[in-house]
C-alpha cells in the first residue's frame, strides 16, 4: 500500500502551464488517495506547485532540501516537515526511506539523476518499490524513447525496462503504482556490500 509518494521535479516552472497543471492534478491526487508528499521542499518552481496544493487541499507534504540548498532554492515555509540534510547523499537517502513510490514530473538534470539512481537500486534488488515518469505534454517522449533504444540494444533487460511505470495521467500511474509487484530479479548485491 503506497502511503507516501516521492516527487521528483523541477525547480523552474519549465516553459509551458501544462507543467504546473500537471503538478496540481497530481497533488490532488494524493489528498484524495490519502497519499503523503515526499519532495526536494523547495517553495519554488514544480516543486513548489506540487507542495502549494497538497497543503491548500489539507494534505501532508514533506520537504528534504540539503542545507547549501535551503537558501538557493528558497526551502518551503508552511511544509508539514522540513527536514535539513548536511549533503545531496543524505537528502536523497532519506527521500527513499520516507516514500513507497516515486515518480517524475517534468523537470532537469537533477530530476533525471534522482529518478534514474532510484531506479538502479531498484534494478539492483536494493528495494521493491514501484518508479515511474508522469509524461506531461509530452516532454519525457524522447527519453523514454532512448530507453526503448537502451533496451533493443541489450544494455537493459526486459524485467529492468519495465520496472520504470509511464503514464500520462496522474491517476493512471497511481492505480498502477496501487497494484505493483516488484520483478523477481537476481539481486546483484547484497544491501550491505554497498
Amino acid at each position: 500500500m503506497i502511503k507516501s509518494l516521492c516527487v521528483y521535479c523541477g525547480s523552474s516552472p519549465g516553459r509551458i502551464h501544462a507543467y504546473t497543471e500537471a503538478a496540481h492534478v497530481l497533488a490532488e491526487s494524493l489528498v484524495k488517495r490519502n497519499i503523503r508528499l515526499v519532495y526536494g521542499g523547495a517553495g519554488i518552481g514544480i516543486m513548489g506547485k506540487v507542495a502549494d496544493r497538497v497543503l491548500e487541499l489539507g494534505g501532508e507534504a514533506v520537504g528534504i532540501i540539503p542545507k547549501a540548498l535551503a537558501h538557493k532554492e528558497v526551502a518551503h515555509a508552511n511544509l508539514t516537515a522540513l527536514h535539513v540534510t548536511q549533503s545531496m547523499h543524505e537528502r536523497k537517502m532519506l527521500m527513499a526511506e520516507l516514500s513507497d513510490a516515486f515518480v517524475a514530473l517534468p523537470g532537469g538534470i537533477g530530476t533525471l539523476e534522482e529518478l534514474f539512481e532510484i531506479w538502479t537500486w531498484a534494478q539492483l534488488g536494493f528495494h521493491g518499490k514501484p518508479c515511474g515518469l508522469l509524461n506531461v505534454a509530452g516532454y519525457y517522449d524522447a527519453l523514454v524513447s532512448f530507453l526503448d533504444h537502451v533496451l533493443a540494444e541489450q544494455f537493459v533487460k526486459k524485467h529492468h525496462h519495465a520496472m520504470l511505470i509511464v503514464e500520462t495521467d496522474p491517476n493512471a500511474l497511481l492505480d498502477r503504482y496501487a497494484a505493483y509487484q516488484p520483478p523477481v530479479v537476481k539481486q546483484w548485491l547484497d544491501k550491505d556490500q554497498t
